[in-house]
């Protein structure tokens, strides 16, 4: 079995903590895995927001039994997550599943570029929360019979598809973002937030992880690059 060693006890944590954030959203979640070195990168979509999730992880050292340039895999999230051992800072790679569709479609590795435009961390948590309010505000107002899961679906999908000022980065993307931890606040880390585009996709990078989408269509279409 192939064993990870990762950088420290804090990686294993926060490797941990994703893990539980996109179980909690898809219970038979699958996640890729690459790395080269001792970086890396775990994908995962969680399927309320359309959008891929990259948690990049730093290891301690290459992995055991063979593995020693490469590792590329689509496995099981909750196995994955009973594998981590917080205090040795160690996870063993469960075995391979049969990928969804979206493991197979990822954003580019290179050619990003920055773009203008992102409000700062604050003022995105204060952009999500307003959006919230306002989804609970819209639903509660509508009548009974009104409140089929068809209606709750179109309020939704009016207020996440809004963009982030002229930035193309669609609301739900900030969403997802704060939601997996990737906004959250501390006194330890920088507070910047990035947004870079490589093709059509746009990224929003923060010092926790990124959240990547296609510019004005989500995932929905898979007319993509494979890799």
């Amino acid at each position: 079995m192939t064993v990870l060693h990762l950088a420290d006890e804090g990686e294993a944590a926060d490797l941990a903590a994703f893990l539980s954030r996109l179980l909690h959203y898809d219970r038979g979640a699958a996640v890729r895995l690459q790395a080269a070195g001792t970086a890396l990168a775990v994908f995962g979509r969680p399927p309320s927001f359309e959008v891929l999730a990259i948690r990049a992880v730093r290891l301690a050292k290459p992995y055991e039994n063979g593995l020693d340039v490469t590792l590329d895999v689509t496995v099981s999230a909750g196995e994955l997550l009973e594998s981590v051992d917080e205090t040795a800072a160690t996870a063993a790679v469960p075995g391979a599943v049969t990928g969804p569709p979206w493991a197979g479609v990822l954003p580019p590795r290179g050619g990003w570029r920055p773009e203008a435009g992102l409000p700062a961390p604050d003022a995105l948590r204060a952009m999500v929360g307003a959006a919230v309010a306002e989804f609970r505000r819209r639903t509660e107002e509508l009548a009974p019979e009104r409140r089929t899961r068809a209606e709750l679906d179109r309020i939704g999908r009016e207020i996440w598809s809004r963009t982030v000022g002229d930035t193309g980065l669609p609301v739900r993307a900030v969403h997802a973002a704060q939601s997996l931890g990737f906004l959250r606040p501390t006194a330890a880390a920088p507070q910047d937030a990035g947004l870079f585009s490589s093709g059509a996709w746009l990224r929003l990078r923060t010092a926790y992880g990124s959240i990547a989408v296609r510019r004005g269509t989500g995932l929905g279409g898979l007319d993509l690059s494979v890799r």
